[in-house]
């Protein structure tokens, strides 16, 4: 009876010390990759990142019909541009910057950082996340314009916002009257890799 006793207060201690460390991990903030409608901030997609992990968006350029990868670094709350990788010129592309020719295509490698990464998803260019080798289609996903941030997130944060989400069904395609070649941010801090061209 005796031994039954303390099994049975032991198992009440373990169940409070796992929950506790459950409250303090599920407390404990961690890096998220957000994007929210533009027009309207609902949340359309959260997935977890880290420091120096790199963030793709990955589209198809309008004219020229070629593949263009504009790749980011998540730093602290921020998204600095690591580099541009395209297969050919064109409007929007860069022709007189520093460009390398490597394996991948043209690399342009400028240094510029965003709290808000806006974008437009377009049908034409295809506009995709790419996330720890995860593909996210943001024209899918989309109604419009959409913001991209990396934000502080708790693990019952991110649990609440995926229930959220399996709530809200895709949304349609979204068709702009006139698409752009590129995705066409524009931050606070500094022109975009396509603005680096035009000026």
């Amino acid at each position: 009876m005796h031994t039954l006793r303390r099994t049975l207060v032991a198992l009440v201690v373990l169940a409070i010390l796992v929950s506790t460390a459950a409250l303090v991990v599920s407390a404990s903030p961690s890096k998220t990759l957000v994007v929210t409608d533009a027009d309207t901030g609902e949340m359309i997609l959260e997935t977890p990142v880290e420091d120096g992990e790199n963030v793709t968006l990955a589209y198809t350029h309008s004219v020229e019909k070629t593949a263009v990868q504009d790749v980011y670094v998540v730093d602290d709350a921020e998204l600095r541009t690591d580099r541009m990788v395209f297969r050919s010129h064109g409007a929007g592309l860069p022709s007189d910057a520093d460009i390398e020719l490597t394996d991948e295509g043209f690399v342009v490698s400028p240094n510029r950082s965003y709290e808000t990464l806006p974008v437009v998803p377009g049908s034409i260019a295809g506009h995709e996340l790419v996330v720890d080798g995860e593909r996210y289609d943001l024209v899918e996903r989309s109604d419009g314009p959409v913001r991209i941030t990396v934000e502080d997130r708790t693990i019952g944060d991110r649990i609440s916002g995926v229930l959220a989400s399996i709530d809200r069904p895709h949304a349609s395609l979204y068709e702009p009257a006139l698409e752009t070649p590129a995705h066409r941010p524009s931050a606070v801090d500094g022109p975009t890799i396509a603005e680096l061209n035009a000026a």
